[in-house]
C-alpha cells in the first residue's frame, strides 16, 4: 500500500518517554525499582482530589461539560483572570498543538525554540510544515534570549520559553524577559510553558506571566496539573493569553477535550494548599540530597527550579543509565533530550531518593568512570 501521507509529518519523530516500571521488569529480573524519570509527583494526588474522582466516577454515562465551565471559574478566582482569557487541555501538550493549529498555516512561517528544550514544541512546527529555528542555550544551559531577540523575522509567528526548561530546570527572570518582550515586534506571540511553575515561583526573580497577560503583553503562558498537583494520569492542563488566542483555540478544539474525572480532581486539588506544600517540601528535601551526593562524586549539576536535576557526567552518560538500571532505578538518559553527557533525575520520595543515592554510590563511587 501507498497512501499519501504528508511528508513533513514522516519527518517527525515519535515522542519518547520515560522507561516505564513494568517494561524494566519484563527486562530484567530486578526488585524494587523506582522511577525518576517522568517528572512526576512522588506523593501523588491530593486525597481531595481522589474524593472529587469518585464522586464523579458515578457521572461516567454523561458526556463532560464540554467548556469546562466549573474548572474555568475556580481557575479565574484563584489567578484573576476572566474565563474568557482561559483555555483548558488534554494536558498542556494539547495547548500546545492547537497553538501551532492556529497560529501556523504558511510554510514559511517560523518558530522559535530553544535547544534542547521541550520537543512537543518542535512538533507543532513539523506538523504545520513550517521552518523550525532552533537556538542553542547558553554556557549555564539557560534560553539565550538575545539570541533569540536576534532569530526573530518577519515569519516568526510563535517563540516558545519553557520556564523552567526542561530538561535543564533552569529559568529566565522578569527582568530579561521585559527586555526581551521590549524587542518584538507586534506579529509575534511568546509561549511561556510553566509547566513547573509551582516550583519555581518563589523565586522573586522568577516572571509573573499572569501579570503580563493582564498587561496586554504577547505572552501566552502555559500551565498542567501533572506535575505539582500529582494529575499526570488523567491529563489536564491549561492555558492563559489574548482573548482573540483564546477565542480560536475553542473554535479549534475538539469538543469534550478534557475529561469530567481530569475537571473533577483538578478543582479539588486547587483547593488543596495542604498537598502542594508537602509536595514542595518533598522536593526540596530530595533536591538537597541528590545534589550533596552529585558534590561528592566530583560531578557538575546545573541549578534547578523543578523538580528534577540535570547532571552532567563530562562523558557519554548511557553508560550509566543502563548501570543505574540494573539497580532497579530509572532516570531519563540525556542522549534523548539533546545532552548526551548528561541524566536528568526527578526528585522522588524519601525512600526512592534513598535507592538511587545506593545505587549512584555503587555505579559512580568516586566519580564517572573512564
Amino acid at each position: 500500500m501507498n497512501f499519501p501521507l504528508r511528508p513533513n509529518v514522516r519527518r517527525m519523530t515519535p515522542y519518547s518517554p520515560g522507561k516505564p516500571i513494568a517494561e524494566l521488569q519484563r527486562e530484567r529480573d530486578v526488585h524494587p525499582i523506582v522511577k525518576l524519570a517522568s517528572n512526576e509527583n512522588p506523593l501523588g494526588p491530593s486525597p481531595r482530589a481522589l474524593e472529587a474522582i469518585a464522586a464523579a466516577a458515578q457521572h461516567l454515562h454523561l458526556y463532560p461539560d464540554a467548556s469546562g465551565y466549573a474548572l474555568r471559574q475556580a481557575l479565574s478566582a484563584k489567578y484573576g483572570l476572566p474565563p474568557e482569557q482561559l483555555v483548558l487541555g488534554n494536558g498542556s501538550d494539547e495547548i500546545i498543538h492547537l497553538l501551532g493549529q492556529v497560529l501556523l498555516g504558511a510554510e514559511t512561517d517560523e518558530v522559535i525554540v530553544g535547544e534542547p528544550s521541550f520537543v512537543r514544541y518542535d512538533a507543532a512546527a513539523h506538523l504545520a510544515n513550517c521552518r523550525l529555528v532552533e537556538v542553542p542555550l547558553d554556557a549555564d544551559l539557560r534560553h539565550d534570549l538575545p539570541a533569540m531577540a536576534q532569530a526573530v523575522t518577519e515569519h516568526t509567528r510563535l517563540v516558545f520559553i519553557a520556564n523552567p526548561n526542561n530538561p535543564t530546570g533552569t529559568i529566565v527572570d522578569r527582568v530579561e524577559l521585559d527586555r526581551f518582550l521590549d524587542d518584538l515586534p507586534p506579529h509575534v506571540l511568546v509561549v511561556l510553558d510553566e509547566a513547573y511553575y509551582e516550583f519555581a515561583s518563589a523565586d522573586p526573580a522568577y516572571p509573573d506571566s499572569i501579570a503580563l497577560v493582564r498587561a496586554g503583553r504577547p505572552v501566552f503562558g502555559l500551565r498542567t496539573f501533572s506535575k505539582a498537583y500529582g494529575l499526570a494520569g488523567i491529563r489536564v492542563g491549561w492555558g492563559f493569553g489574548p482573548a482573540e488566542v483564546t477565542d480560536a483555540i475553542e473554535r479549534a478544539r475538539e469538543p469534550f477535550n478534557v475529561n469530567s474525572l481530569a475537571q473533577a480532581a483538578a478543582i479539588a486539588a486547587l483547593e488543596d494548599d495542604a498537598h502542594l506544600a508537602r509536595t514542595l517540601d518533598v522536593n526540596r528535601r530530595g533536591m538537597e540530597r541528590l545534589t550533596a551526593a552529585f558534590r561528592a562524586s566530583g560531578v557538575k549539576w546545573t541549578e534547578s527550579h523543578a523538580n528534577f536535576v540535570c547532571v552532567d557526567l563530562g562523558r557519554p552518560a548511557r553508560p550509566i543509565f543502563e548501570a543505574l538500571l540494573a539497580h532497579g532505578v530509572i532516570v531519563r538518559p540525556g542522549d534523548v533530550l539533546g545532552l548526551p553527557n548528561h541524566l536528568r533525575i526527578s526528585i522522588g520520595a524519601d525512600h526512592e531518593v534513598d535507592q538511587f543515592i545506593g545505587a549512584w554510590e555503587t555505579v559512580v563511587p568516586g566519580g564517572v568512570p573512564a
